[in-house]
């Protein structure tokens, strides 16, 4: 099946405004995950951050307890939630890392609780081997890598071996140091370098490309103008892998656009999630599910028809 996408830009030269309409066809893919098959193109799905921190730069400490984690995550699926994503260590910039068995003692008991409550795929958001294959048997079966299997190189074996789907985020630097005057001299190049380079190890393993989505990673060693620069050509990264991921929500650069704090920042996200959308974003990751679910509604209304 044929999915048409359409993308209005407003483009202004010389006082002049042109409405140039840009129509392309995508065909609808399939994401693979262990037993989890999700169909990318159709409309943009959503997956739900739970962060079982107490220090994330969003939302540390609202789930930071196993009940509230596991409340937090079945109301994302009464509201329309494709995905949980489960993470447990904070990857903030200047954050830093958390003990292999305190990051295990936070995310594990809340995946068990979670595959025992609902059949919405949950995914485990982690740079460590071991807290990927601890999450996946106890019920993950998805591995979101900001380091696209960078920080561990024992990911892509270990994302081969159990059947997993991934997602491979790009990261310059680390979480300390990533929004230390971050500099390209090819932004979108330079990221589809290291996306066919993350792709080609993890397939190189004996994971299959319809099991990976690559993610630009907004605000990772990114300022603002890199920034709106990769949601406006996010749609660049389609054919590196099955499908692209993206995560806006509430990020710092709303924040210099609008100058709203962390927690005022749900008007923003629905325009870049809207914006990333349009542009050819697959999935997007956001802590307000409900009201992206339905700003979602409208922007693929509007912009995918289906022959």
């Amino acid at each position: 099946m044929q999915v048409a996408r359409f993308a209005s830009v407003m483009l202004r030269d010389g006082g002049d405004v042109t409405n140039v309409m840009d129509i392309s066809t995508v065909n609808t893919r399939t994401f693979r995950a262990l037993d989890t098959s999700l169909t990318l193109g159709e409309r943009t799905l959503v997956m739900g951050v739970v962060n079982v921190t107490p220090d994330s730069f969003s939302d540390g400490g609202e789930a930071f307890e196993l009940y509230d984690a596991v409340e937090m995550a079945l109301k994302f699926v009464e509201e329309g939630a494709d995905i949980l994503d489960v993470g447990g260590e904070s990857t903030r910039p200047g954050s830093e890392p958390v003990a292999l068995e305190e990051e295990l003692a936070r995310v594990i008991p809340v995946i068990e609780a979670l595959s025992a409550k609902t059949d919405i795929p949950v995914s485990i958001d982690t740079c460590k081997a071991e807290v990927a294959r601890r999450a996946i048997a106890a019920g993950a079966s998805i591995v979101n890598d900001i380091s696209g299997g960078n920080f561990d190189h024992q990911m892509p074996q270990l994302v081969a071996d159990t059947g997993a789907g991934v997602v491979l985020m790009h990261i310059k630097g680390t979480p300390r140091n990533m929004q230390e005057n971050p500099h390209y001299h090819d932004l979108m190049g330079e990221l589809k370098e290291y996306f066919e380079k993350s792709v080609s190890r993890f397939e190189e393993a004996g994971v299959a490309r319809e099991r990976i989505l690559v993610d630009p990673g907004i605000g990772f060693g990114k300022n603002l103008d890199h920034n709106l620069e990769l949601i406006r050509r996010i749609g660049e990264f389609q054919g590196i892998a099955a499908g692209v991921l993206f995560g806006p929500s509430r990020k710092s650069f709303i924040g210099s656009l609008t100058g709203k704090p962390v927690k005022e920042r749900l008007a923003g996200t629905l325009a870049a999630v809207t914006a990333g959308a349009l542009f050819g974003a697959d999935i997007v990751r956001v802590h307000d599910v409900g009201p992206v679910v339905e700003a979602l509604k409208v922007a693929d209304s509007l912009s995918r028809t289906v022959p």
